[in-house]
């Protein structure tokens, strides 16, 4: 029974916050880098978007998650832009991406999309690194509405570091008295659906779509199911609105809703103020969690900047200082001359 009871920490500590056992990270900047959850947008501009994140979660905790990853995607297929174009000036006067652009915006042709994901999240003994392949399609439904498709697949490698582990039995017949690194492959599949518009998007995605078993005691473990160790499906959804405060000013609105199997449905609202499309600052609420800002500057047609910084209302904040999020992009092939994306905003 005890090392049962050892095994079964072991395996609740796979998700990043134990008592909402979630297993995929978290993210505060996923509405600066939404394919992070959903493939969908895979290729949804009109140049390939590269981005790199480092977040350092509960800081000062012993053994807090570290989650890093880089993400790249663009179209198959790209629109034939001139090398430039006014809206890609920052300039004095009227904003030339102000309402009456965005008045005239249609929504782009029918194409392809792939991306690629390199993940590694790490917390206390256990170590998840991940890396798929994507593939969207997007779809014109209406000059102004588009609607995109799409998959992610790939395989991740869960590892648990069983010399960090202090177990009550020195003795345990099944993790105990092993220094090496106890290593799982398993499938990474992911799915969702993008749509949006010039004033809206919507999207749904599924993550670990195929439930697993889980465990590093080669079948030793048997009995209640409560010690044996699950990948579980994570279900997000996705919405927001742009609205105009002044023509150089807009604020957007947005909402995500989380289901994982066993947990509370998690919920964040956050809301992004945006200057032309130079600088921008944010704040975020996560339910029973805690509440965050964030602030990014697009430096140029070529490279952006955002940080985030959260500050955790539960019990943890006794011990945590807060978590720390930086994401760095890149647009590579933006003959457009965009400082801020068209489609993703």
């Amino acid at each position: 029974m005890i090392y049962k009871k050892c095994l079964a920490v072991a395996l609740i500590c796979l998700g990043t916050y134990v008592a909402k056992a979630q297993q995929q990270p978290h993210y505060t900047q996923y509405i600066m880098n939404p394919f992070i959850i959903n493939p969908a947008v895979a290729g949804i501009e009109n140049y390939w978007d590269v981005k790199a994140s480092h977040r350092h979660q509960w800081a000062g905790l012993n053994g807090s998650p570290v989650t890093t990853y880089l993400t790249v995607h663009g179209p198959l297929r790209k629109s034939d832009y001139p090398q430039a174009s006014p809206t890609g000036f920052d300039i004095e006067g009227e904003n030339p991406r102000g309402r009456a652009y965005w008045k005239e915006w249609e929504a782009p042709a029918s194409h392809p999309g792939v991306g690629l994901t390199i993940l590694n999240d790490k917390t206390g003994p256990l170590n998840r690194f991940s890396f798929s392949g994507t593939y969207a399609h997007h779809i014109g439904l209406a000059p102004r509405t588009s609607l995109s498709a799409g998959i992610s697949v790939g395989m991740q490698s869960i590892t648990l570091d069983a010399g960090k582990l202090q177990l009550q039995d020195p003795n345990d017949p099944v993790i105990a008295g092993s220094s090496a690194l106890l290593n799982r492959w398993k499938p990474d599949v992911s799915a969702g659906l993008w749509l949006y518009s010039a004033d809206y998007f919507i999207g749904a995605s599924a993550q670990n779509i195929i439930p697993m078993n889980l465990g590093f005691d080669d079948g030793k473990v048997v009995g209640d199911s409560v010690y044996r160790g699950k990948l579980i499906p994570h279900l997000f959804f996705t919405t927001g609105y742009r609205l105009w405060l002044t023509d150089d000013l807009t604020l957007l609105p947005s909402v995500m809703v989380k289901f994982i199997t066993a947990a509370p449905v998690g919920f964040d609202i956050n809301a992004k103020v945006q200057f032309r499309d130079r600088v921008w600052a944010g704040a975020s609420y996560r339910l029973n969690d805690g509440v965050a800002g964030m602030l990014g500057i697009n430096i140029n047609s070529t490279f952006n900047i955002g940080y985030s910084y959260d500050y955790t209302s539960s019990s943890l904040n006794t011990v945590s200082k807060g978590s720390h999020e930086i994401v760095i992009g890149f647009l590579l092939g933006n003959k457009f001359g965009d400082l801020c994306p068209r489609n993703v905003w």
